[in-house]
């Protein structure tokens, strides 16, 4: 069921595959990766992008990472790639799933040729430098997982009715707090292809206490929404800042994986330590 309401919010390249057949590529061609211009996006949300109202990042991590040494054996990694939410560009996240499988049959002399190689291609495509790390398979038992820290509020008893975004669903109490509040019931839409994505979210503010059960509507009612992971989170940010006014917002939410990605969008209003665990949906 594609949403129309959301799908001509904007103009989209005419140049995506995302929802068109493509075949795979097994031989490194970096002409794969396609951008699309978070102005698109950002556009709704009705403020400067020269003067973003947050900051953050947009963590991506690569599960089907593979690539020959130069005797043909191959080596398998994940990947670990930070987008700044000031580039122009959002990487989309098919084409980046069809330019990792262009080096399944590509030799190179070393994992730090691979790491360059990823790195310049994807800061090209963002049009802003992106750092990657590559972890081996002799790492992999020091990559962590965990869950988010927080006060969960699935369990609340509500009844939902609506299943779009609506700001106006958000409440707020008299009293002063600061809390950390967390749900694993977000789900939204591909904008083109109408795919589901999952997600789990933390929201931590400090402000006007937030009615848990009005937050815990406004979340499900992303649920038929058609958006990009990091044009949600970027709604809800912006959504709770106009609604509840907090002095201080953070946003992170961590998507469950599609083709060996996920994509875990962060953005908050103050400085704050971000890890990359991963969950157990993830």
């Amino acid at each position: 069921m594609t949403d129309s309401s959301t799908s001509n919010l904007f103009p989209l390249p005419e140049h995506l595959t995302l929802g068109k057949t493509v075949q795979y590529e097994e031989h490194y061609n970096p002409k794969l990766l396609q951008n699309v211009p978070r102005a698109l996006g950002r556009s709704t949300l009705n403020f400067d992008e020269s003067n973003l109202p947050f900051m953050g990042v947009d963590i991506w991590n690569g599960y089907e990472l593979s690539w020959l040494n130069m005797k043909g054996k191959p080596n398998v990694a994940i990947l670990e790639c930070r987008v700044p939410i000031t580039s122009p560009n959002l990487v989309e996240s098919k084409s980046f799933k069809l330019y990792l499988n262009s080096f399944n049959q590509t030799r190179f002399n070393s994992v730090d040729e691979v790491r360059q190689c990823l790195e310049k291609d994807l800061s090209d495509c963002a049009g802003e430098s992106v750092a990657v790390t590559i972890y081996q398979a002799h790492q992999f038992s020091k990559l962590s997982m965990g869950e988010m820290n927080g006060t969960l509020i699935d369990d609340l008893d509500i009844e939902v009715t609506r299943y779009q975004p609506d700001k106006t669903l958000v409440s707020t109490c008299d009293h002063e707090v600061e809390e950390t509040l967390v749900s694993h019931l977000l789900k939204s839409n591909c904008l083109i292809t109408s795919q589901p994505d999952w997600a789990s979210i933390q929201i931590h503010y400090k402000g006007k206490g937030i009615e848990h059960e009005s937050l815990l509507k406004y979340l499900i009612a992303f649920r038929q929404h058609n958006e990009f992971h990091e044009q949600c989170v970027e709604r809800i940010f912006c959504d709770l800042m106009e609604q509840c006014q907090p002095e201080k917002l953070a946003v992170y939410a961590r998507y469950t994986r599609r083709g060996g990605l996920d994509i875990n969008p962060f953005r908050a209003n103050f400085d704050a330590c971000i890890g990359n665990e991963r969950h157990a949906r993830q």
